[in-house]
């Protein structure tokens, strides 16, 4: 068999896929391979910057280590209204409602596009105070305020191609989203070392022209994506007719997405609120937290693909009344996640160092971004099984409560012992509680993701996750599904 054969053998189209029926491993890896790609290739975006920002200044890598949270916590916000999109679109497909879809797909559109706008306007104008929270160095907050600015400009873009990805998945093709994030990938490191170095005519922006670079590919890749929806030859198809904002069916989508935006916010804003403590050390240890970041970021992908299918499986089964698959397919992907994630925290454990060293080779970045690491590898597993499960409350319109498993493993797990553990707050003299020391961060994203697995495995298995078909019409839906006129504007759908 040929090289390309085989390449092609990994990835099925969506007519190639009924994740109603069948083998439910066949239909997980079909479906959440692609998104491991697209991950990886959206990481991309912030290794490009990383690699090159860490050759141009360990001070313009310590700056997009502090904006890095604050993009993550933008992102949130609007990300909920993708995740109602994604879900409304796979519960309509699983339940063969195709002008439901369409029409949760094209007022998810418009709405996250314009909670792009509204929030790249307010953090462009309040990045600066936004930044001065963490109270890093005046040089390194200088560059974050500059990278943030640009960043909070393109917003608009960054939601346009999220919410592309969102929908195409809850149709059930991933690999179209696989493709068109390759090539804005190719894009973004072409431009990095360019805008950030400075190359013939082009002048050196440092850390703007990284930022620049990031907006302009992913710019690029939401137009593709728009274009591709529009034409609908591929997963789901938008209607311009369709696109004029419905405050009613606007319910809809915020009741599903708040919670979720809640759930990634408090990601987010958790990220955020563990800088604030990590900032009180000195810059090598800022420089390796935004390191490890990206790194854990990078190691979890197939977590949050294997997430992401079972969103969508679990969304389309719902929408079938294929119950039984909605446990079977869950239970597998917890397993299945917890040994993977457990292989590469292996592997992340005995080469720590060096993984660090890719980015930054200071020796004080290297020891301490190690020592993370080291200390958060042996959790892999764990918090595999948390992406899983998660991924299957929100699949099953249970937004809320994945939502409230993130709060209880960020709000009053992991933050409350990163504070007390590093600051030498603990009655203990010895180990590193005796002072104030970094470890104790470390120590606590170690024990928050166990302790967030444990409950996310115990609260679905006790039905935590039934109830939430998203499927039922009113009456207004049913109007428009019967509409033989597919030029007449279609009558608002109401949740009401």
């Amino acid at each position: 068999m040929s090289l390309r054969r085989r390449l092609g053998s990994l990835f099925k189209s969506q007519s190639e896929l009924d994740l109603t029926d069948g083998s439910i491993p066949r239909s997980l890896f079909f479906l959440s391979f692609p998104i491991v790609i697209t991950n990886l290739l959206q990481v991309g975006y912030n290794l490009a910057d990383t690699f090159w920002l860490g050759r141009y200044s360990t001070a313009a890598l310590a700056a997009i280590s502090l904006g890095f949270p604050l993009v993550y916590l933008f992102i949130s916000l609007g990300l909920g209204l993708t995740v109602a999109g994604s879900v409304l679109v796979a519960q309509h497909t699983g339940a063969d409602q195709p002008e439901q879809a369409e029409y949760a797909a094209s007022q998810t559109v418009v709405f996250t596009l314009l909670a792009g706008l509204v929030l790249g306007t307010l953090g462009f104008q309040f990045v600066a105070e936004l930044l001065g929270v963490f109270g890093a160095e005046p040089a390194v907050l200088t560059l974050a305020t500059d990278y943030m600015e640009v960043i909070s400009l393109g917003l608009p873009f960054l939601f346009g191609f999220t919410v592309f990805i969102a929908l195409m998945r809850g149709a059930g093709d991933t690999v179209t989203p696989m493709l068109v994030m390759f090539g804005t990938v190719v894009l973004n490191v072409a431009l990095d070392p360019l805008l950030i170095f400075g190359v013939g005519p082009l002048p050196e922006l440092g850390v703007e022209g990284a930022a620049i670079a990031t907006v302009f590919a992913r710019g690029s890749a939401m137009v593709v994506g728009l274009w591709l929806m529009f034409r609908g030859a591929h997963g789901i198809q938008i209607h311009l007719r369709q696109m004029i904002p419905d405050l009613a069916y606007s319910k809809k989508l915020l009741r599903i997405g708040v919670p979720a935006s809640v759930e990634n916010t408090g990601r987010a804003i958790s990220v955020n609120a563990v800088l604030v403590i990590v900032t009180l050390f000195s810059t090598p240890v800022v420089a390796a937290f935004g390191v490890g970041i990206r790194v854990f970021s990078m190691i979890f992908m197939p977590a949050i693909a294997i997430d992401r299918g079972v969103e969508a499986m679990t969304g389309q089964n719902i929408g079938a009344g294929r119950q039984d698959r909605v446990v079977a397919t869950n239970r597998f992907a917890a397993k299945t996640s917890f040994l993977l994630l457990s292989v590469l925290g292996v592997v992340t454990f005995l080469f720590a160092p060096e993984i660090i060293r890719v980015f930054d080779d200071s020796p004080a970045v290297v020891a301490e971004g190690a020592t993370f690491l080291r200390w958060i590898a042996p959790t892999f597993g764990f918090v595999g099984v948390l992406r899983a499960y998660s991924g299957g409350f929100r699949g099953a319109g249970k937004t809320l409560t994945a939502a409230a498993i993130a709060v209880l493993l960020f709000g009053f797990i992991r933050l409350p012992i990163a504070h007390v553990a590093s600051q030498g707050l603990v009655p203990i003299d010895g180990w590193f509680f005796a002072a104030p020391n970094p470890t104790g961060i470390w120590f606590a994203f170690a024990v928050s993701g166990i302790v967030a697995a444990v409950v996310a495995a115990g609260w679905f298995e006790r039905g935590g996750w039934r109830g939430g078909d998203l499927t039922e019409r009113s009456a207004a839906e049913a109007d428009a599904e019967s509409d033989p006129d597919p030029t007449e504007e279609p009558t608002a759908v109401s949740d009401d």
